[in-house]
Order: structure tokens, then C-alpha cells, then sequence
């Protein structure tokens, strides 16, 4: 944790952004440090540090192609996955690649080693490559389906609950458009080149003004990041990175990583496992859950109880209760036999932070870091940071994502709560940004304890926004749809020309006599093959007494309309079970694995973009 000298006392010089901070929001912070050093040193600390080693020359750059799912540009292999994913590239992500790319074979040149295959004929460019420039992007669909007389629908997000950010009540909000229908890197304008970011980043709660956003909602709906198959969803964290290294390409801002040793935590208990370990251990318990029990627990008493309490998360509990309470959760809590009656709310809080603080790895990451904390000290405008923001909540592994929601969830509670607990959004932010920016396996000197002071800022976006940040960007799933789409007609060719498939297939054809195929005739998948006309498609709803139906679909018909129709039509017959669940409509396979439709998506227009999809009604995952 954290060492004597890593945690000044409030006195000491301040930084420009640190000063620009109300006298009691810095008091508060340095409390919080403070008391984060004092649990440290009473409580036992059992867990592995992580360590940190300095990267070789080439090494980051190596590991940022594996990151990105393209290890075959590393290995000199040509298989299909990465072709797939360069295929599906944006110029300035394709330049944020090559760029990688060619630092990395020209460190293996200088080291002599093994040959590596060159970039041109990656990207196949001449000699003289071109040079990548940003340019303005006029937005269009992200199907590239562009529909005569159709207007983009508008919806508003996380802007109707109007959360108090600590805003002066007669001061409006500024309003600011968010698109995701083209890549943000793409969005960027040409900087000047010698523009300099400002220095001086203040964030004084009077001058905090968050615009509210309004995203654009287009024919395809919004998509939430639980809507995609774990398999799209690893995609989608491919191009994630590549997009955020674009992104922070066009601005002139270099992407940061920390390069972490792996060390193995502990593999039981609750405090100071791994994530993916704990969860491992709560799934044996209870089948697919993705939020730890002790975690959920701890949110659901606070929940219940404390968030009308005075200075939750701020007043901090007993430390010679919070450590019993500790040791007495590790005995009890799996066998049930644990007293939550006993639990003051501010000690629960303590419990809460505690989590957070002892995981192995930071909730947001060791390699990120970094990255989070420029997003506020080289970015200026909040629009800009969102969007970084935005990429790096995508490239969260599963547990991590799924657990920060559900504390982001419960901070949008807290602050919600402001009249009664004194907690508005800003103190709840320099509270909890110690929390999840001072981490154990590094020991922060002073100045790091300084620049954590600045993510005070990021917590604040994260749980104003997070309706907004949890959703996946549509451009995203564009590039996951070709992706998929590549794969798959490399795939073919593939089978068509392997030599036994060849003798097969014209075998198969002097057997039998196949009648001439008429110009322009439809060939529907073994699944269609009936008389569907165009743009009809059946729906399948296994769990409803009508398992099917054909439903002609026009220009005007969305998902809700469909779900409307078989709970019309079953609304007698299904079980009382199926009755009381949220039933969804799904698109599965052909170009996507699996995706939960938005009610408001329009389904003709999804239908042109994945007309070899099978479409089940079923019960969204939760």
C-alpha cells in the first residue's frame, strides 16, 4: 500500500489543478488519503503486490498487437482473424496500426533478429507511404444503408434524471451533441500543430457546468453493453484499443500503459481476491452472476439503509470495528451466518471502499491508469474526454466493467439522496477517486498523489454519464459485423478450394442433374427456405405456447412491435413464470453472434443489414 512519506499531509505545494479546488473538496481528499494509509498500516496485509518491470525496446509494441487481436503480424502467420480485423479498419486506425507496427520491426531490426514481414505488405502501400490526416467526417449510418426521406431519431441520455453536479441551481447546462455512427478518431479536426493544451485544468465546483448530451439514436436503437455475445464483445475491446490509440494519435496526446508483472492473489476469501477468482468461486454458488456477492451485499445494506445518512462515504466508520467486521465476513459471510443488523452504515461504507482498495488489480485496470489520467490533464474539452472515456470503458475486462457499473449505479443513488446526506456529486468524487486511483503493488511518490487528486474529475464523468458510457458505439459494431463477415468469406474460399472438398463437390454435381438457376432468383439459408417473401422473417419464441409466427415487416415496424403482437397472441397461453419475465427480441447469427434489439430499433433496416439472422424472442440476460 501505501508508504509513510506517499500520503503529505495537506500542506505541502500544491499543483495548479489541485489549488483550483475548493479549500473543503482538497480537505476532504487528503482525509480520505489519510485514512486510506492508516487501514493499511493496522490491517494485516495478506495480498501480493503486483511488481513492475521496465519494458524492453519493441517489447509495448508487441504487446499492444497481441492486445488488439493481431499477434499474427508478430508470428508471421496469415490466419484469418487478423485478416478479418484489418480488413475493418478506419485510415486512422489502420495508421494508429501501421504506426505500431513499424516501430516494432524496426526494433527487431536492430537487434538482428528473425525476419519480419514488412508493412507495406500489410496495408499494401508503395514506397512512399502515405501520411494519415484527420479530417471533419460527415456522419452517415453505420450499415451504410442510406435510406431517402428517413431523419435520425434523437433520444436523450442519463440527461432526464438531471443529476446535481454540484452546479449552481440557476446556472443552465450547456447541450452538446454525441454521435456514434462515425468513429471518433475519424470526428477529430486537424490540430494546429503547435497547439498546446492549458495547463491550468480547473475544476472549481462553481465553474463545473457539465453540458448535457443528447446522443443521436439511430434506425438500429442503442446497444447496451450486456446486449452482445461475449464473443462480439472481445471484438469490440479489439477495436477499442485501436481506436483509443487513434484517438489519442489525432490529438497529439501519447497513449500511456503501465506493463505490469502478473502475480497470483489469493484464490478464497473475499477481500483482496481477484475478480475473475471471487466471481469463479460466487458462480459455483450462484450460476451467472456478474457483480461478487460480498460486493452486491454491501451495496444492497448501504442501498437500504445509508443513503439518507449524513456524510456517507465521506464520514468514515469505526477502523477498529471495520477491521472485526472484516474478520468476521471472511468466516461467515459464505455460510450464511453472518448479522447485517450489527452493521452501521458508515462502517459498511468503510467495507466498501476497503473492497475496491484491496484487489489485486486497480478496478480500472494497472495497464489504463495512465491513460485516465491524461484524458484529464492533455484533453480539455469535456466532449473529448467522454469519448476517451468511453473507449476505455469498453476495453474493461467483463468482471471489472460489470462491477464498476454496479458501484457507479449505487454513486448515482448517493448523490440523488443530496438533500438528505449532504453529498453532492463532487464531494462523492474526492472521496471515492483515492479509492480506485491509489492502488496497491505501487508505491505512490508525490507527485502521483498529486495527479490522483485530478481524477476526481474522471469519477465525476464516470457517474454523471455512465448511462451513456456503458453504451457500445454503433461504428463499433459496424466494424464487428464486417469483421464477422470477413471471417467468415475467408472461411469459404477457404473450403472451396481445399482439394478433397473440390473432388466432392464434383462428384456431387455428375450424379445428379440440377435444373438452371433463373437470373436474379433469391437463395434463402437452409433456415428460410420456404416461401418467405422479401422482408419477411419468422420469429421464434420458444418459451411462449406460440413458438412461431411469419410478421411482414415495413418501414415503420420496430422490435417492441413484434414483442407487442406475441404477448397479444400468448397472453393466455403462457405459463404465469414466462408471463412475469422481460422478454426481448434477439438477432443471432449471420453477421453478429448474439444482440439484444433496442424495443425502438426499426427492424426492416436490421433486417437489410444481417438478412441471414435467426430472430428469437427470449429473455434478456441480466
Amino acid at each position: 500500500m501505501l508508504s509513510n512519506e506517499s500520503a503529505p499531509p495537506p500542506a505541502f505545494s500544491r499543483s495548479n489543478s489541485q489549488a483550483s479546488m475548493d479549500s473543503t473538496s482538497m480537505e476532504d481528499f487528503w482525509c480520505e488519503v489519510e485514512s486510506i494509509k492508516e487501514s493499511s498500516e493496522d490491517g494485516s496485509d495478506e495480498a501480493t503486490l503486483l511488481e513492475f518491470k521496465p519494458a524492453d525496446e519493441g517489447e509495448l509494441e508487441a504487446e499492444w498487437l497481441q492486445d488488439v487481436g493481431l499477434s499474427t503480424l508478430i508470428s508471421g502467420a496469415e490466419e484469418e482473424d487478423g485478416q478479418a480485423l484489418l480488413s475493418t479498419l478506419t485510415r486512422t486506425q489502420a495508421a494508429a496500426v501501421q504506426k505500431r507496427y513499424n516501430t516494432y520491426t524496426q526494433t527487431l531490426r536492430k537487434k538482428n533478429k528473425h525476419t519480419v514481414r514488412d508493412v507495406r505488405d500489410i496495408f499494401g502501400t508503395s514506397d512512399s507511404s502515405p501520411t494519415f490526416e484527420t479530417v471533419p467526417v460527415s456522419p452517415v449510418p453505420s450499415n451504410g444503408i442510406q435510406l431517402p426521406g428517413q431523419k435520425p431519431v434523437w433520444k436523450s441520455v442519463s440527461s432526464n434524471s438531471c443529476l446535481d453536479c454540484g452546479l449552481d441551481k440557476g446556472s443552465p447546462s450547456v447541450t452538446e451533441e454525441l454521435s456514434y455512427e462515425v468513429s471518433f478518431s475519424e470526428s477529430i479536426t486537424v490540430l494546429p500543430k503547435n497547439q498546446e493544451w492549458p495547463k491550468n485544468q480547473r475544476f472549481k465546483k462553481e465553474d463545473s457546468a457539465l453540458p448535457k448530451f443528447i446522443v443521436r439514436k439511430s434506425r438500429f436503437g442503442l446497444t447496451e453493453v450486456g446486449d452482445l455475445s461475449p464473443e462480439d464483445m472481445k471484438k469490440i475491446r479489439y477495436l477499442s484499443l485501436i481506436e483509443l490509440t487513434a484517438f489519442y494519435d489525432a490529438l497529439g496526446v501519447e497513449l500511456k500503459r503501465n506493463r505490469a508483472e502478473r502475480v497470483r492473489g489469493r484464490e478464497n476469501g473475499l477481500f483482496g481476491v481477484p475478480l475473475n477468482v471471487l466471481l469463479e468461486n460466487d458462480q459455483k454458488k450462484v450460476p451467472g452472476i456478474k457483480v461478487p456477492l460480498i460486493f452486491q451485499k454491501l451495496l444492497l445494506k448501504l442501498e437500504e439503509t445509508g443513503l439518507e445518512t449524513e456524510g456517507i462515504l465521506r464520514v468514515p466508520g469505526s477502523a477498529s470495528r471495520v477491521k472485526n467486521l472484516h474478520q468476521e465476513l471472511e468466516a461467515k459471510f459464505y455460510e450464511d451466518t453472518f448479522d447485517w443488523e450489527q452493521v452501521r452504515n458508515n462502517d459498511a461504507a468503510g467495507l466498501l471502499k476497503m473492497f475496491i482498495r484491496e484487489l489485486p488489480s486497480p478496478l480500472f485496470t494497472v495497464e489504463y491508469l495512465p491513460a485516465f489520467i491524461t484524458l484529464v490533464e492533455k484533453i480539455s474539452k469535456i466532449k473529448l474526454q467522454l469519448q476517451a472515456l468511453h473507449l476505455l470503458i469498453m476495453l474493461l475486462p467483463e468482471a471489472n466493467r460489470d462491477t464498476a457499473k454496479a458501484f457507479l449505479q449505487f454513486l448515482k443513488k448517493v448523490v440523488a439522496n443530496e438533500g438528505k446526506n449532504k453529498m453532492n456529486l463532487w464531494n462523492v468524487s474526492m472521496i471515492v477517486a483515492p479509492n480506485l486511483f491509489i492502488y496497491k503493488g505501487k508505491r505512490a511518490n508525490q507527485q502521483e498523489m498529486q495527479a490522483a487528486a485530478t481524477t476526481a474529475h474522471i469519477v465525476r464523468l464516470l457517474i454523471r454519464y455512465q448511462d451513456i458510457l456503458w453504451t457500445v458505439p454503433s461504428f463499433l459494431i459496424s466494424q464487428v459485423r464486417k469483421m464477422n463477415e470477413a471471417a467468415t468469406n475467408n472461411s469459404k474460399r477457404q473450403l472451396m478450394f481445399d482439394k478433397g472438398v473440390r473432388k466432392l463437390l464434383r462428384r456431387k454435381t455428375m450424379e445428379r442433374e440440377r435444373p438452371e438457376r433463373l437470373e436474379g432468383a433469391v437463395t434463402f439459408p437452409p433456415y428460410l427456405q420456404s416461401d418467405i417473401p422479401e422482408g419477411v422473417i419468422r420469429v421464434y419464441a420458444p418459451l411462449h405456447s406460440k413458438v412461431s409466427m411469419a410478421i411482414q415487416l415495413n418501414s415503420q415496424t420496430k422490435a417492441k412491435d413484434i414483442l407487442a403482437r406475441f404477448h397479444c397472441e400468448n397472453s393466455h397461453g403462457s405459463s404465469q413464470n414466462i408471463r412475469g419475465q422481460i422478454q426481448s427480441l434477439h438477432e443471432i447469427g449471420g453477421n453478429i453472434g448474439q444482440h439484444c434489439l433496442d424495443p425502438d430499433a426499426y427492424m426492416l433496416d436490421v433486417y437489410h443489414e444481417n438478412p441471414q439472422a435467426e430472430w428469437v424472442i427470449k429473455p434478456k440476460a441480466s
